[in-house]
């Protein structure tokens, strides 16, 4: 009885959200499809279409400088393969590929809202996890990502999935934060991470096995999707997922530079790679640190990713919602789950 009225309180918690979540997506649908051309899903879909032409989408930044941006394809290829499927299979059209990806975006979104809710559940915390749960659903970095149709939403699900299943399920953990960094792959910094947790939480006899088994399955999907464009230009390739970290960062939010955009004004030697030193430091401190001084694995996750917003040279706002979205269950991370028969 008790465990049928935990259930009951979290799928009435979720549906209200979803119903308000909903609403709030719909209210975006509505965008016409060429006030959205000069945003990241519109560039996703044409690079699909240029797939389909035989262009390969990597080529492009050979004729840069690798710093001024010129919308090079800078993902893993899965988003752009996708859009290449989606566009074979009959829907050829930019509207077409909102048509479909904007109910999809509001599963994902909903997706990271239930396991919020859950993880906060799971641990009695019925208030506070519907005010983490809402904040997900409807804060600004939230809604602007739905305004603009980025791919945040699909990434951060399967971040969150993989960390809510590394102790139980660790292979599908595994394989879930692959396919986040295949669809995005902002969250690369944390891959060290895994290596650690597997290092130190395994056994000692299995230890080198079990890590380079979790980083062969983390890289899986990135790799197997991009050899054939490694093959085709490796150059190509290499460079445009390496423009990220050499491109110009004071184009950006002009109002809040990183310390590096302000000290490269008199320093005009500090940028690109060399400008990322100080934020790859204070990165390794966090990696120490787990393996260290036994910090639970969101709090490390959330810091990295906190580290990557406030000194990477680039900010966009939909980078805001990658370490909310960890911080808010780092909160509770020590927080013991409810007995097991009490548990949803």
């Amino acid at each position: 009885m008790l465990q049928r009225r935990l259930n009951q309180r979290y799928w009435l918690a979720l549906l209200l959200l979803a119903t308000v979540g909903l609403l709030m997506h719909i209210s975006f649908w509505s965008i016409p499809a060429s006030d959205l051309m000069g945003e990241d899903i519109y560039y996703i879909w044409l690079e699909g279409k240029r797939i389909i032409a035989g262009e390969n989408p990597y080529a492009r930044v050979l004729a840069s400088d690798m710093r001024a941006n010129d919308k090079y394809a800078t993902y893993f290829p899965l988003a752009y393969l996708v859009s290449a499927l989606v566009q074979k299979l009959g829907l050829p059209t930019f509207l077409d590929w909102l048509y479909l990806w904007r109910p999809l975006s509001f599963f994902f979104h909903l997706g990271i809202v239930a396991l919020t809710l859950k993880y906060f559940y799971r641990r009695g915390l019925w208030l506070f996890g519907f005010v983490a749960a809402a904040i997900l659903l409807l804060g600004r970095w939230s809604l602007y990502i739905t305004r603009v149709h980025h791919l945040e939403f699909a990434a951060i699900f399967f971040l969150l999935l993989s960390l809510v299943l590394l102790r139980a399920k660790p292979r599908l953990a595994l394989l879930a934060f692959s396919l986040s960094l295949g669809i995005k792959q902002i969250a690369i910094f944390l891959l060290p991470l895994y290596l650690i947790y597997f290092w130190v939480n395994g056994d000692k006899d299995r230890r080198i096995k079990d890590v380079a088994w979790g980083f062969l399955i983390i890289l899986s999907i990135p790799v197997l999707t991009s050899l054939p464009f490694l093959l085709w230009n490796a150059e190509g390739f290499l460079k445009s997922i390496m423009f990220s970290a050499t491109r110009l960062g004071s184009s950006h939010i002009d109002g809040a530079p990183s310390l590096d955009v302000i000290l490269s004004q008199d320093l005009p030697w500090l940028v690109g790679l060399k400008a990322k030193l100080l934020m790859l430091a204070l990165v390794g401190l966090v990696y120490l640190s787990f393996w260290r001084e036994k910090i639970g694995i969101l709090a490390a996750t959330a810091l990295v990713m906190m580290v990557f917003l406030y000194f990477n040279s680039v900010l966009f706002l939909q980078y805001f919602l990658w370490p909310l979205s960890l911080t808010l269950l780092a909160l509770v991370e020590r927080v013991p789950p409810l007995a097991p028969q009490r548990q949803l």
